[in-house]
């Protein structure tokens, strides 16, 4: 019999129960408030079972309109929260519909719990409708994989899941659940969360202290250091740790990808994304610097351009929690396996111990970065006949700083990149497997999470019809998601690539014919649409997007051949950027920055002419 506690804690007595109800009393003991899913033969008698638990208001199911975008909503759930997420999908074809999902799950080590209805038992190998052995299927793309043969394992299959996910380096674990034993009834006997001891499974969470302390002889002898922080740090939680070490050596900090949320971008020290379509002085401090702390970051081919010319002059600590990924690409001189948040707070804990205070030892470092920032900024074309995309993130960026953001994947990602400057868990894209349409519902479950945040998608004319279905999920449950297209007409990213190293042969990248009336699409649905064509719209059109109580879909047409720089090509190093603007011409005398506001000063003072702090 399920009951609600005054805590909402649900309690259940032993009793006869099917599988299906100990896999959704399972989930409720977890936490789960939401599923994303979509019905369908073999996972019936978990929907069955579904429908007598949601009457009681304890879990709340969100059907999709694609398996993809159950996937795509629970993993945006989870990277907002830092809870695990979760999703259905039946046998066969829903389950290998959430394959791109779990893959982009995985790639970016975000926790989620998949479930998906199987065959019966005795039907599992005999090409059964609707049969795939997506437990196979999925064996590269999950950090753990369950098939139910007794449904008296639920119980402790589920603690497991949830324990596997959500510890260590965080990722997606499936359980598959044959029709029959979601059927079948047994005495259930709940298993609480936490109670599970898995044999083998110990990830390690504390650094080691003889690598802590070697770091901190690394980092106090260092005159260029460079902290590189990846998406560990925000999965960890660690963005005042990061900040406190920052601000304790006055390091300059670089994000990846992942990492946009984990260093306050607004910060004197903050040099944004480092990489392909990083920022010009993130690139060349890490080419120059003679220290780089690798924080939660695992060396991505996408962020360190030609490899054995990245950060080549530098020595490299190295935190991460996956020993897996210490040494893989880099081998750091000093590698310390562990949580990032716990090696953090032992580093940062031992430096007071050791009496150590801010130096103004790398002002000269800071000098030069900062010199690079004022030489080589990102810049927000202007031009006469069109928008440009950038003016179009800056805008809702301005009218919007502290919502959280997705995005879809390609020019407009690179360009949200660029110019949002988001809070921590406020950045939501596909990274690793740069998946296209992920957008719209990852935004769906960000929102779902925490319905009273603006929440915005930033999306591309092509990414938007990967998962356009997904209106239906906004128009039916009223989820008031913003999304925002840069319609070029173009799979822009592909166009840029072709142009530059395919002699400008546009092969089946251009998107006009057949493109929707995105207005009359949303209209539709049941959803507001809106079209902007001129500058002077921009400003009115994103303050009436952002006040409609409901869900907007706002086509903004931008320039058509805008390219996303700086730009490092394909087998060059860092420092090796194309599109990046004309420099200045170098004042006689440098100027001195302030490590605390950044301020420029001349070289005659001794304290910031802004904020007072000593030079």
């Amino acid at each position: 019999m399920l009951t609600q506690s005054a805590t909402t804690t649900p309690v259940v007595t032993l009793q006869r129960a099917t599988g299906g109800f100990a896999l959704l009393d399972s989930l409720l003991r977890h936490g789960v408030e939401y599923i994303f899913g979509y019905p369908g033969g073999a996972i019936l008698p978990i929907y069955d079972d579904l429908y007598k638990v949601e009457a009681t208001g304890a879990i709340k199911h969100i059907l999709v309109r694609h398996e993809q975008g159950a996937a795509h909503a629970a993993d945006g759930y989870a990277r907002a929260t830092g809870k695990v997420g979760v999703c259905f999908g039946t046998s066969g074809p829903g389950a290998t519909n959430l394959v791109t999902g779990i893959a982009t799950a995985y790639m970016d080590s975000i926790p989620m719990i998949v479930v998906t209805g199987q065959v019966n038992r005795k039907s599992i190998g005999t090409d059964a409708f609707q049969e795939t052995d997506i437990y196979g299927i999925t064996l590269p793309i999950v950090k753990h994989s369950y098939v139910v043969r007794d449904p008296a394992d639920m119980g402790r299959i589920v603690a497991e899941a949830f324990h596997i996910a959500s510890t260590g380096r965080p990722g997606p674990v499936l359980i598959d659940v044959p029709k029959d034993v979601a059927l079948e009834e047994f005495d259930y006997t709940p298993v609480e969360p936490g109670s599970v001891k898995l044999r083998g499974y110990r990830p390690t969470v504390k650094g080691n202290p003889r690598q802590v302390n070697a770091a901190i002889k690394l980092i106090r002898e260092s005159r260029r250091p460079l902290l590189y922080v990846g998406g560990g740090a925000i999965a960890s939680n660690a963005h005042e740790q990061v900040k406190e070490l920052a601000e304790l050596f006055n390091i300059p900090v670089t994000t990846t990808l992942m990492g946009i949320g984990a260093f306050d971008e607004h910060h004197p020290l903050a040099l944004g994304m480092l990489g392909m379509h990083g920022t010009a002085y993130a690139n060349f401090a890490v080419t120059d610097c003679d220290l780089l702390i690798c924080v939660g970051a695992r060396f991505d081919d996408r962020v360190t351009g030609k490899l054995d010319e990245f950060a080549s002059h530098a020595k490299v600590i190295h935190i991460d929690i996956d020993p897996a990924e210490v040494g893989k690409n880099r081998v750091p001189e000093v590698p310390i396996v562990g949580d990032v948040k716990n090696v953090l707070v032992d580093l940062l804990r031992r430096c007071k111990q050791l009496g150590i205070k801010n130096t103004a030892k790398t002002q000269e470092w800071l000098n030069l970065v900062n010199r690079w920032r004022e030489e080589y900024p990102l810049e927000v074309p202007h031009h006469a006949d069109s928008i440009s995309p950038q003016e179009v993130i800056v805008e809702v960026g301005r009218q919007a700083p502290h919502a959280f953001y997705t995005t879809d994947v390609g020019q407009h990602q690179m360009w949200a990149a660029q110019f949002l400057k988001n809070g921590p868990r406020r950045w939501i894209s596909s990274a690793g497997l740069g998946t296209m349409g992920f957008g719209v519902p990852a935004a769906m479950g960000a929102k779902v999470a925490f319905p009273d945040e603006e929440v915005i998608c930033i999306s591309g004319d092509a990414s938007f019809q990967m998962c356009l279905q997904e209106l239906g999920t906004l128009a039916q449950y009223g989820i008031n998601v913003k999304t925002v297209i840069m319609n070029n007409g173009w799979q822009g990213m592909v166009r840029q690539w072709q142009q530059a190293f395919y002699g400008e042969r546009y092969s089946c990248s251009n998107m006009e014919v057949g493109m929707p009336d995105i207005e009359l699409l949303a209209k539709a649905y049941g959803i507001k649409g809106m079209v902007i064509r001129d500058r002077d719209q921009l400003q009115d059109a994103i303050a009436e997007m952002l006040a409609h109580k409901g869900p907007v879909i706002v086509d903004v047409r931008v320039t058509r051949d805008e390219n996303c720089y700086p730009m490092v090509a394909p087998g060059k190093n860092n420092a090796q950027m194309v599109g990046l603007p004309k420099q200045p011409p170098k004042a006689a005398v440098e100027s001195v920055y302030c490590s605390h506001c950044g301020a420029s000063n001349p070289p005659a003072h001794n304290f910031c002419s802004e904020c007072g702090t000593k030079l």
